[in-house]
């Protein structure tokens, strides 16, 4: 199994390669070159694992034996699930009106991002001992994946980790994790800027080969190909829990609904139909909506600014993964992906080619939700289950209640609606333990655990960007500073 640009510019390289990588160096993502396609005795027989076995059989696909031993890879994926809550690592609930709630958030961080990450700090730390190595990890975050890169390698002598995180645009909560983290090897920046902003100095640096390459620089965002990989064992999962039955020919189809940020969650679905899984996927955003543009009318374009929105995590308005989407659509057509992606580069405005936007929209659902939207459907699940959803699993659960196979039904029948239509699962990215402000605001009451109480009363540690400032320059000091000292 080997990994390639999805603009083809660079030479092929192993999992390895690919786990270290931030950008190819021709500014792409890295795809593999092949995806394996899964018959359906494979999936009858899957459909009996645990979820922690899921993500081991996926894995063993794209990481090959002479790398990774397979004894090895199933111990390194049963390290990163040891310090989950639930048994299970993730947990389905099943609730009224045909609502099916996946769980992703049991991690130390309560949030969906715990599950790759951790895995992947697996994957680094083997490595980095094996070769004897030192990198420096660079992450920009909107709000999870900061707090769950830091806990994926805290402490790690042979890792340092640089975080940017948006002052402001996070919950506290979310900042919190963040900055009450003292390790010697935790860097974290609090910058005067919203989530695409940041991401600006992070790709000078990476596309500075010579700092990057001297630096060992690599990246932990979901440009890591690592991060998708693991999260394809969402959709199997969600599929095997939600699926009627296994023994029709053909297997049925199972909707599963994507709250959508920067693309990776979307993107592993996408992978696993590739793979032959029978899903329907839609990917739903707030309103900072360019995916459901791109989706609806082929328009990948910026809007005048990023709006803050309840959901502030997925606050996001350059999703990098569509890159990767557009890339297994166009039949890895890498001089595409080249040209559209240098034309939204310079113009930040992209009109799909239209067979292009086709396989797109055939391949994707998508919507869009309010704050007004989200506040409701909180409201609607809590009066009916009594279950608190966080302000982005709340996104795919308005898709939920406002499909027709619900909508349509008589109240008195709604119990009934799984009858009449497809099964849906919903993606729950993370706990809404993080977003007291929102679950306030739906005026419900905030179920905070003790870890996250404790936060408040931490020390913190950050240092400024402010406004004005090179914020690459003064990443690039910090780190060769850093990389003195070692």
């Amino acid at each position: 199994m080997e990994y390639v640009s999805t603009r083809g510019g660079t030479a092929a390289i192993d999992f390895e390669g690919a786990l270290f990588s931030g950008y190819a160096p021709d500014g792409g993502l890295f795809m593999p070159q092949r995806i394996p396609l899964l018959d359906g005795d494979t999936l009858r027989r899957w459909s009996c694992l645990s979820y922690r076995d899921l993500v081991k059989e996926l894995c063993s696909l794209f990481i090959t034996a002479e790398l990774v031993p397979r004894s090895t890879l199933n111990d390194l994926i049963d390290r990163a699930f040891s310090r989950f809550r639930h048994k299970d690592v993730v947990h389905l609930s099943r609730l009224k009106d045909g609502l099916n709630v996946l769980e992703l958030w049991h991690g130390v961080t309560y949030a969906f991002k715990d599950l790759s990450l951790s895995c992947t700090g697996q994957f680094l730390q083997y490595f980095l001992e094996k070769r004897q190595k030192h990198v420096t990890i660079l992450v920009g975050t909107s709000g999870d994946t900061g707090s769950s890169a830091i806990e994926s390698v805290r402490g790690q002598k042979n890792m340092d980790i640089f975080v940017l995180l948006p002052k402001g645009f996070c919950t506290q909560i979310q900042e919190l994790q963040m900055t009450t983290v003292i390790e010697d090897n935790v860097h974290v920046f609090a910058a005067h800027g919203n989530s695409d902003e940041i991401d600006e100095p992070i790709k000078e640096l990476f596309a500075d080969v010579d700092f990057a390459r001297k630096c060992n620089l690599m990246s932990l965002n979901s440009i890591n190909w690592s991060r998708i990989m693991v999260q394809i064992a969402h959709h199997f999962y969600a599929y095997f829990q939600c699926a009627p039955s296994l023994d029709t020919i053909p297997l049925p189809v199972v909707e599963i609904v994507v709250p959508t940020g920067g693309g990776g969650n979307i993107t592993a679905g996408c992978i696993a139909q590739k793979m032959g899984l029978p899903i329907r996927l839609v990917a739903v955003v707030n309103s900072n909506d360019i995916i459901h543009r791109t989706i609806q009318q082929g328009d990948f374009s910026l809007s005048e600014s990023v709006k803050a929105t309840l959901a502030s995590a997925m606050d996001i308005q350059e999703p990098y993964n569509v890159e990767r989407i557009l890339w297994l659509l166009s039949g890895a057509n890498s001089s595409l992906m080249k040209t559209l992606m240098e034309q939204f580069s310079m113009s930040k405005s992209l009109k799909l080619p239209e067979d292009l936007h086709k396989k797109l929209s055939e391949t994707l659902r998508s919507c869009s939700a309010s704050d007004e939207d989200i506040v409701g459907a909180m409201q609607r699940c809590w009066e009916e289950n009594r279950y608190l959803l966080c302000p982005h699993s709340a996104v795919a659960a308005h898709y939920h209640y406002s499909q027709p196979d619900r909508a349509c039904l008589p109240k008195m029948f709604s119990c009934f609606s799984f009858l009449f239509s497809m099964p849906r699962c919903c993606l729950a990215p993370a706990s809404a333990a993080k977003f007291q402000d929102a679950v306030l605001r739906a005026g419900l009451v905030p179920q905070l655990p003790p870890e996250i109480t404790a936060l408040t009363g931490m020390k913190t540690r950050s240092t400024p960007l402010e406004r004005g400032q090179d914020w690459a320059q003064v990443l690039r000091e910090q780190i060769e500073a850093t990389a003195q000292q070692r």
